[in-house]
């Protein structure tokens, strides 16, 4: 008899026996992936050979149809996967923490994405000494989503704007339009220094490189002959001043909205340092010296913030305009530096 393992079958364990092929029914959570990462993932332990052996073979029909290994599945499609020493284990049931880290950071919320208000401290996943990110937390408390999935990053200590995608379909489109530029993302920064021209283009070559602990930095490349970290990604910035502030202990900061035109790695702090207006409290590229005396002010984080993101919607191609309010930190430490315009 064979194994029919349709996706109301979740959190069970099934093997594949060496007389009986298993049937399963593609849902939204393997929607457009292609049928070799669908094996792979699904039969745990098989090695990736032995995936594309069956391929190749034959064995594996899509419909009862032979396929290639870069067939991409259809919601509903049937998978006949035949018999292996293997073991498809479905995503277990999480037992939902008591209470939830970001129930009330929801900025936007419907059956294709989920869009939060990301606090600053919170690395959006898991990795390099850190347990549990964004992505494995929401997960966790929510442990009947069939997909869920970062649309993009924000750096650890950068809050605002985080979109994730609840469907394969939505993530594709979502980064489609990202590839294609047609996404507004607005973000707003305090820099060291007095920032005088009122709106400012600024184009540059980052690269990035490896510090010999390991950590990942990147850098500004002005000469072709200091070009040895690999290949260069133009980075591209629209600012635009807010307000110039003044303070008798402290000097001279500047309120910058930026407006990405790329999105490359770190490229706000980079861009901004290599001017000579870093971000305060930027542990990476800023002034280190005066970011101790600021925390002595009561700035304890880096002042960076992804306050606005205009979009279509993936699916229903709706405008969307998703805004995460500045944090009351930070609000709380201009109100402290006295502002002249």
């Amino acid at each position: 008899m064979n194994n029919l393992i349709t996706p109301d079958q979740s959190n069970k364990v099934s093997t594949i026996s060496e007389a009986a092929a298993a049937f399963l029914t593609v849902d939204e959570a393997s929607e457009g992936q292609r049928v070799d990462n669908f094996l792979t993932k699904t039969l745990k332990g098989v090695p990736k050979s032995h995936v594309y052996r069956i391929l190749r073979s034959g064995e594996v029909r899509v419909n009862k149809k032979r396929i290639d290994a870069d067939f991409r599945l259809s919601l509903g499609d049937v998978v006949r996967v035949p018999p292996t020493r293997a073991t498809i284990i479905d995503k277990p049931e999480s037992a939902a923490p008591v209470t939830s880290k970001f129930e009330q950071a929801i900025i936007f919320e419907d059956d294709a994405m989920l869009v939060i208000d990301k606090a600053a401290g919170f690395a959006v996943h898991g990795g390099s000494g850190i347990s549990r990110g964004v992505i494995e937390q929401l997960r966790l408390e929510r442990p009947k989503a069939k997909f869920l999935e970062l649309v993009h990053r924000l750096d650890r200590e950068t809050s605002g704007v985080l979109m994730l995608a609840k469907k394969r379909s939505a993530l594709v489109a979502l980064h489609e339009a990202i590839r294609n530029n047609q996404t507004d993302k607005r973000y707003i920064m305090l820099v060291q220094g007095e920032w005088l021209e009122p709106k400012k283009r600024v184009v540059l070559d980052l690269q990035k490189y490896v510090l010999p602990n390991g950590e990942r930095r990147v850098n500004v490349v002005t000469d072709a002959a200091k070009d040895k970290f690999g290949e260069r990604q133009t980075s591209e910035t629209m600012f635009r001043l807010i307000k110039n502030y003044n303070h008798a202990a402290i000097g001279k900061f500047s309120l910058l909205e930026a407006q990405l035109v790329t999105g490359r790695t770190h490229q706000l702090r980079v861009q901004l340092a290599h001017l000579g207006f870093p971000i305060v409290g930027d542990d990476k590229y800023g002034d280190f010296a005066l970011n101790k005396t600021l925390i002595k002010h009561g700035l304890k984080r880096m002042f960076l913030h992804s306050s606005v993101t205009k979009i279509r919607h993936p699916l229903t191609n709706e405008k969307l305009e998703l805004i995460a309010p500045t944090p009351s930190e930070l609000n709380k430490f201009l109100q402290k530096l006295g502002s002249t315009d």
